[in-house]
């Protein structure tokens, strides 16, 4: 557990970045109901993959602008020539199989959002509320769980790549379907109160 300036228990992981003190005080665990949004933070979670998420929330905004504003519509039209200019952009991670990864989910988020709602489908995995974990130390916080070893099975089947079970459970974290902030973080019950009832 850590304190800032702020005098504030917070989970130890952002340190004293103020930018990951702003991520982890303002969006990490906070329950995300929107298809779009949900649907950016499972890319950036893939491009995540062997390396640091405050490496990943520095280059947010340039991933933005380089992938559209998320926009699985778009993306899933992206050519070879775009692909290659995005190799260029060094703004982004530059990994060509990330980045046609991306694609291909883009095209799987649409073919779900056909039948139903990429969010409905997602929170469908928790019975669409929040699993409220109460870990006293980090621990005691697992990479993967049965849930997201699930839940990356059927995204692969559906065509989702970049998105093995400890992707996908920094994914539910992230995203609020688990409540990861420690017990003792100001954040636990904050996120807690945000959840909808299923």
């Amino acid at each position: 557990m850590s304190k800032g300036a702020d005098a504030l228990s917070r989970c130890p992981w952002p340190g004293s970045d103020p930018l990951y003190v702003a991520y982890h005080d303002e969006e990490w665990g906070v329950p995300e109901y929107d298809s779009r949004a949900l649907f950016e933070k499972l890319i950036l979670d893939g491009f995540q993959a062997g390396l640091s998420w405050i490496t990943i929330l520095r280059k947010r905004e340039a991933f933005r602008e380089a992938f559209a504003g998320f926009d699985p519509e778009k993306i899933a039209r992206f050519s070879p020539a775009k692909v290659e200019a995005l190799m260029q952009n060094a703004g982004i991670v530059r990994n060509r199989a990330k980045i046609l990864a991306a694609v291909a989910s883009a095209k799987a988020w649409i073919s779900i959002e056909e039948k139903s709602s990429f969010s409905t489908y997602i929170w469908d995995f928790v019975d669409g509320a929040p699993v409220q974990n109460r870990f006293a130390s980090m621990g005691e916080i697992p990479a993967q769980t049965a849930l997201s070893a699930r839940m990356a099975k059927d995204l692969r089947a559906r065509g989702f790549n970049f998105c093995g079970p400890t992707i996908i459970y920094a994914f539910c974290q992230a995203c609020g379907l688990v409540n990861d902030h420690l017990s003792t973080c100001w954040r636990h019950k904050e996120c807690a109160a945000l959840a909808r009832k299923p």
